[in-house]
C-alpha cells in the first residue's frame, strides 16, 4: 500500500504541465507612501528612509535561472510543497530516497519560491542579494552521483549563506557599496567545508550592512546592496533582529533549507529569536572565521540557523573543522557527533539556571513551569550586576585592524578599498544612497586611539567579566545552562566566549516570536543541542508566518 502511494505521488509530481510560463519581472515602484507611513511607527529604527535597494537588480540575479524556471509550473511548485515546507533535513532527504523529490526539482522549487514572493511590491522581504547562476548544474550532479545513506547530511541541499562570507562564484559585499565588486574571491574555510559534506549553495542573504557596524541607530536589515530585510511575522511591523538578518528571514519563509549567520554579539541570537527560527552561536574557536569579512578577530563566529534542533546539528558537524590560517580553531575536535543521543534527549534532571528577573516576561515563565513540569530542575538567580566597560572600544580597534587584514588576505584583489578611511571617503561621494543612515560606527573606529596594549588589557577584563557573570551562578549551583529570552545577555557571552542556542518558545500577543536561549560553558555545543531538542519536543510552537505558506 505505501509504495502505492508514492507511486501515486510521483506520478502526480511528474505529470506537472511543461508549456512554458510567462516570464516573471522584478519591478521597482513608488515607496515613497510606504516610507511616509513608517514615519509613524513607535520604534525610531523602524522609520524607514528606503526599502528598495538602489544597486539590485532582481532581474539580472534570476537571468541564469530563466529557461529552467519558464517550465517549472505553479502546478508542480504546488506539488512539491508538501515535502519541502517545514521539512526538516532528514524528512527531505528521506523524499528524495523514495524518489518523490529530487536536489534538482528540490532547487527549483527554491528558487520558483524566492522569485514568487520576491517579486511582488506586497510580500517582498528583500532578503536575498545573490544566487548561484551555477546552482542547477549542480544539483543535476549531486543527483547523478547521490551516495547511500545521506539521510542525515547536507548531501544536494541548497543553503543561504549571509553577504559577509567568501564564495566562489558570488561577490561577497557585507552590504557595502564598496564590495559589490569583490567578486574575486576564494570560498572560505566553512564554505570549503559545506562543499565537502555535498551542500549546495543556494545563494547569499541579505544583512545589517558591515555587520551592523556602521551605522548609529539605523534599521536592522538594512545594506546599501540589498536593501530593507523585512520580518515575514510582521512586515514593516516587527524588527528583522540583526545582523544576519536576510539568513533568519530567509530560514523563516522558507527560502532555503537552512542559512548561515554570523555573530559577534547577538547577530545570530537575535534575527533567529525575532524570526522564529533556532540560532547558534558556537564558541569562538569552533568554526573557522577564515575568509569572512570581520568586525573582530576577538568575537566573530559563524552559525548555524535552521527550523528545527537536528537541522542545526546537521548543518554543525558540516562546517566543523581545523583550519590553519585560523588558529583559534587548532584545538578543535572535528569528529564530534552531534547527532548522537540527540533524539533520546531528555529535560530531566536537567539543572537550568533562571533568571528572575525575566520571570516578569509570561512567556519565559510559562516556559521555565513547561520545564519543571517536564522534569527539570529549575534553579532561580539573580545575577551579578557587571558593566562591559570597554566592549566598543574592543569592536573599534579589532575592526580598524582586522578589516584591512581581510581585504588583503582574503578580498578581490581589484579593489582599491585598503582601510575604514577609504570606506568612508568612498560613501561621502553618494551619502545619499551609499549610507542613507550615516557612518558614525565606522567614523568612530577612525577617531579611537587606543593602542594595542591598552586594548590587550579591555580584552583581558571583558574576558573576566563575562566569565564571572555567567561561572559564578554555574559554578555554585552546579547548573547544565541558564536560560535567557533572544539575545539578552549575548554580550556577556560574547566576551566571554560561551556558545548560545535560541530556540522559539512563542509569540507575544501582537505576534511577534519569542525565544528562548541556553547558554552553557565553552564547547559544550553537544549538551546545548540535546536541551534544545528535549525543549522543542516538549514546546513545539514554531508556526509558519501566514502570508508565506
Amino acid at each position: 500500500m505505501k509504495n502505492t502511494i508514492v507511486l501515486i505521488t510521483v506520478l502526480l509530481i511528474s505529470i506537472s504541465c511543461k508549456q512554458k510560463e510567462n516570464p516573471i519581472v522584478f519591478a521597482a515602484y513608488d515607496e515613497s507612501n510606504e516610507i511616509f507611513e513608517q514615519q509613524s511607527h513607535e520604534l525610531e529604527r523602524m522609520k524607514f528612509k528606503l526599502i528598495q535597494s538602489k544597486y539590485l537588480d532582481m532581474n539580472a540575479v534570476f537571468e541564469p535561472f530563466e529557461n529552467d524556471l519558464a517550465y517549472f509550473s505553479e502546478n508542480e511548485y504546488q506539488n512539491l510543497l508538501p515535502y519541502i515546507i517545514e521539512k526538516d533535513i532528514p524528512s527531505i532527504q528521506e523524499s528524495v530516497e523514495n524518489g518523490i523529490l529530487s536536489y534538482e526539482k528540490i532547487v527549483l522549487f527554491y528558487l520558483y519560491r524566492i522569485r514568487k514572493f520576491e517579486s511582488s511590491n506586497d510580500l517582498a522581504l528583500h532578503s536575498i542579494i545573490s544566487l548561484n547562476p551555477n546552482v542547477i548544474k549542480e544539483a543535476r550532479d549531486k543527483d547523478l552521483s547521490k551516495p547511500k545513506d545521506v539521510k542525515y547530511t547536507l548531501y544536494g541541499l541548497p543553503i543561504l549563506l549571509k553577504d559577509n562570507i567568501n564564495t566562489v562564484g558570488m561577490p561577497t559585499t557585507a552590504g557595502a557599496f564598496v564590495l559589490k565588486e569583490n567578486t574575486n574571491t576564494d570560498d572560505a574555510f566553512i564554505v570549503k567545508k559545506l562543499k565537502e559534506n555535498g551542500a549546495l549553495i543556494l545563494g547569499k542573504a541579505n544583512l545589517s550592512e558591515w555587520a551592523y557596524y556602521f551605522c548609529d541607530g539605523c534599521p536592522l536589515g538594512y545594506s546599501a546592496v540589498g536593501g530593507q530585510t523585512l520580518n515575514p511575522y510582521g512586515r514593516k511591523l516587527f524588527e528583522t533582529g540583526g545582523s544576519s538578518s536576510g539568513s533568519g528571514v530567509s530560514v523563516a519563509a522558507n527560502y532555503a533549507v537552512a542559512a548561515v549567520g554570523t555573530e559577534t554579539s547577538g547577530s545570530i541570537l537575535s534575527p533567529s529569536s525575532k524570526n522564529s527560527v533556532v540560532g547558534l552561536k558556537p564558541t569562538i574557536g569552533l568554526l573557522s572565521r577564515s575568509g569572512i569579512v570581520p568586525i573582530s578577530s576577538t568575537l566573530d563566529t559563524p552559525g548555524p540557523m535552521t527550523k528545527s534542533v537536528i537541522d542545526n546539528a546537521i548543518f554543525l558537524a558540516a562546517m566543523t573543522g581545523v583550519d590553519t590560517e585560523d588558529t583559534t580553531t587548532i584545538n578543535v575536535d572535528a569528529n564530534v557527533d552531534y547527532l548522537k543521543y540527540l533524539t533520546s534527549s531528555t529535560i530531566k534532571g536537567k539543572r537550568l539556571g533562571v533568571i528572575k528577573d525575566l520571570l516578569s516576561d509570561s512567556i519565559y515563565k510559562k516556559n521555565v513551569e513547561l520545564l519543571k513540569n517536564s522534569g527539570a530542575i529549575l534553579i532561580e538567580f539573580e545575577p551579578r550586576q557587571l558593566q562591559l566597560e570597554g566592549f566598543l572600544t574592543l569592536l573599534n580597534i579589532d575592526m580598524k585592524y582586522d578589516l584591512p587584514k581581510y581585504l588583503n588576505a582574503y578580498a578581490d584583489k581589484n579593489l582599491k578599498i585598503k582601510s575604514i578611511e577609504d570606506i568612508i571617503q568612498i560613501n561621502l561621494e553618494d551619502s545619499i544612497q551609499r549610507a542613507p543612515y550615516g557612518q558614525q560606527l565606522f567614523e568612530g573606529i577612525v577617531q579611537d586611539s587606543t593602542t594595542l596594549a591598552e586594548l590587550e588589557v579591555i580584552k583581558s577584563n571583558l574576558n573576566a567579566t563575562g566569565k564571572q557573570f555567567f561561572n559564578e551562578p554555574m559554578d555554585s549551583l552546579n547548573l547544565d545552562a541558564i536560560l535567557s529570552i533572544n539575545n539578552y545577555h549575548a554580550g556577556f557571552a560574547a566576551v566571554a566566549k560561551y556558545p548560545c542556542l535560541t530556540v522559539p518558545m512563542g509569540y507575544e500577543k501582537s505576534g511577534e516570536p519569542i525565544s528562548l536561549t541556553f547558554i552553557a560553558k565553552p564547547f559544550q555545543e553537544q549538551k546545548l543541542l540535546q536541551l534544545g531538542y528535549a525543549f522543542e519536543q516538549l514546546s513545539k510552537v514554531r508556526k509558519q508566518p501566514k502570508n508565506y505558506k
